[in-house]
């Protein structure tokens, strides 16, 4: 398809489109139903070709040597050395409180009532390190800064005010543009709830030697891209913001439903941009890096309590499928990322237990009540966050044991 050439289709009949979510990150069973078959009818009336935005060419050694910002740091990936990643204890514990935050959509909720209902049982910890992907990605830098952001947190998941992310969809911007959904008011949602003082508190914290760590998927490189938010925002500047801002889009920017995010970066000279999506789409859940996992223990007999808060159901459960390719589709894709974020949670239960270390699971039950036929809605999260809530307040959340 030749870039900068455009096409204009008609159709004599609309095409059915997806029903709206009041997600902001990922997108339902049958929402991904709805989105296959509009898909499949606006492929089969595709006779011309599309437009392509063009990209600044780099290259993969331009990769290897990127920087953001010009500043060394800002990111690691998750597939290197051990010797990138710091593992000093925590000064005042002797030991370091890790909280990773998976992906999930609008079951995010559940993860936000499970912290609020935390603070009300006054046994939430003070986090070492927090890390957040897509909808964790969103949460992630409100959870650091601790209770004080347990209004902001419910506000965004159980008022609906994410519902205005998904107005006007246009199935055309699927197949001939980047993405459904224009990611302008995923950039303003954000902007509107994460501005200087938060970036302040941020790189305060990061002064104490706390980390926040957001998690994108480099498409370019197809690598996990592990953002290190505190030094970002210890930088202070008008480019810091946007780029902090950036990040927690890129990392809640699931394909074909958002465009993607482009990075401004620096390699050997030359200046590009890399392209990033949803951290979901290599890593569901992010909590020790790639190589730490294979080596299989923590270096210098480092003491760590590790907390896996998980924003959807990650036990199987039985579904008889229809057969036909939309619902093979979708319940294939389920199945992908139910095993890949099981996958991740027994590595680090054998790497806890090898090491001793502290290993706390919270998950969405497999008989909680699945969410409407036709998608995600405000009521549905409602409920979602207050079963969270009311496990966490209850001390009924966290398990040491592998479901």
């Amino acid at each position: 398809m030749a870039g900068g050439r455009k096409c204009v289709i008609v159709s004599h009949r609309p095409m059915p489109l997806p029903t709206c979510s009041t997600d902001m990150s990922a997108v339902s069973d049958d929402w991904t139903k709805r989105l296959i078959r509009s898909l499949a009818v606006a492929c089969s009336l595709a006779l011309a070709a599309c437009t392509s935005i063009p990209r600044t060419p780099y290259t993969a050694a331009d990769a290897s040597s990127s920087r953001v910002l010009d500043i060394e740091g800002l990111r690691r990936y998750a597939d290197e050395p051990v010797t990138k990643f710091s593992f000093e204890q925590d000064k005042a514990t002797g030991s370091r409180t890790y909280l990773a935050l998976s992906g999930g959509g609008a079951d995010g909720a559940y993860g936000v009532g499970v912290l609020n209902g935390w603070t009300a049982a006054r046994n939430r910890p003070t986090f070492s390190v927090v890390s957040g992907v897509s909808t964790g990605g969103l949460i992630a830098p409100f959870a650091f800064l601790g209770s004080q952001y347990d209004d902001t947190l419910r506000e965004l998941y159980t008022s609906g005010i994410a519902e205005s992310l998904l107005n006007d969809p246009s199935i055309i911007r699927v197949l001939f543009g980047s993405g459904l959904f224009g990611n302008t008011r995923l950039r303003e949602l954000v902007a509107r709830y994460v501005g200087p003082e938060i970036m302040a508190q941020v790189a305060r914290e990061n002064a104490k030697g706390r980390r926040l760590l957001v998690v994108t998927t480099d498409l370019d490189t197809q690598r996990t891209a592990i953002w290190d938010m505190g030094k970002i925002a210890a930088v202070g500047t008008p480019e810091a913001l946007k780029l902090f801002r950036d990040v927690m889009a890129a990392s809640a920017s699931i394909p074909l439903v958002f465009p993607p995010i482009l990075i401004e970066a620096e390699g050997q000279g030359r200046r590009f941009q890399e392209m990033h999506v949803d951290g979901g789409v290599t890593a569901p859940v992010l909590t020790l890096p790639e190589a730490l996992l294979l080596q299989g223990r923590l270096p210098g007999n480092a003491k760590m309590d590790i907390y896996i808060l998980v924003n959807k159901k990650i036990e199987r459960n039985f579904e008889l499928v229809a057969n036909s390719t939309i619902d093979v589709a979708s319940r294939s894709l389920s199945s992908i990322t139910q095993s890949q974020t099981r996958s991740v949670i027994l590595s680090t239960y054998d790497f806890a237990q090898r090491n001793h270390l502290g290993f706390h699971l919270s998950y969405i039950e497999r008989d909680y009540p699945a969410p409407p036929s036709e998608g995600f809605d405000t009521g549905y999260m409602r409920a979602l966050y207050q079963y969270g809530y009311e496990k966490a307040a209850g001390g009924q959340a966290w398990t040491s044991r592998m479901p």
